[in-house]
C-alpha cells in the first residue's frame, strides 16, 4: 500500500498499537509521543517528541514506528521535534488508566498550569498521589528518583507497596 492509499486516520490507529519500549502496556500514541501524522509524497511523515531530551528509547521507538507502517505497506520518515517540549499533559486518559493498571500511579496534576502566571512563578506542592494497587491516598514520597527519569518512587502507607509515580512534566 502506498502512502497515498493508507488514510491518515489508519496510521493513527496502527500506531496506537505501537508500544513505549519501556513501558509496555501504554502506546506510543497515549503516551503523547506521537504528535503528528500527515501523508507527503509516497511516504507517510510520523513526528514523535522525547519524553526528555536525551531519552535513550527514541530510537527504538523510531524504528517500531516504521516498522509497524512497514508492516502495512507504507513507507516512514520520521521526524523528531523538540519542541514544544513534551508534557504528560499530552498523555490520554486510557494512557492514564493503562498505567494505573500496570502499577504506576499516572500524573495526578497537569503540568502546566497558567493560572498563576499574573502573580508571579510559584512552586507547586507536591501532588496527592493514590496508591495504584489499594488506591490508598495515603502514601509518601521516597525518592524523587524511580526506575526512569520520569518517574518517582513512592509507598502505600496502608498497603506497604512500593510503587512508581508518573511524574508531570
Amino acid at each position: 500500500m502506498t502512502a497515498q492509499a493508507a488514510t491518515v486516520e489508519q496510521v493513527w490507529s496502527w500506531l496506537g498499537a505501537v508500544p513505549d519500549p519501556e513501558i509496555p502496556v501504554i502506546s506510543v500514541v497515549d503516551l503523547g509521543i506521537v504528535r503528528d501524522v500527515r501523508m507527503q509524497d509516497d511516504a507517510c511523515v510520523v513526528t514523535i517528541t522525547p519524553t526528555y531530551s536525551g531519552c535513550p528509547a527514541m530510537q527504538v521507538i523510531s524504528d517500531a514506528v516504521k516498522d509497524a507502517l512497514h508492516e502495512h505497506g507504507v513507507e516512514a520518515r520520521i521526524e523528531t521535534r523538540l519542541s514544544p517540549a513534551w508534557t504528560t499533559d499530552w498523555m490520554s486518559e486510557s494512557g492514564k488508566a493503562a498505567l494505573k493498571g500496570y502499577g504506576i500511579a499516572p500524573p495526578v496534576q497537569q503540568a502546566i498550569d497558567i493560572s498563576g502566571l499574573h502573580a508571579g512563578i510559584r512552586r507547586r506542592a507536591a501532588p496527592a498521589v493514590s496508591c495504584p494497587h489499594c488506591g490508598s491516598p495515603h502514601t509518601q514520597l521516597t525518592s524523587e528518583f524511580g526506575s526512569t527519569p520520569c518517574k518517582s518512587l513512592y509507598k502505600c502507607l496502608d498497603c506497604r507497596e512500593p510503587f512508581d509515580y508518573f511524574k508531570c512534566h
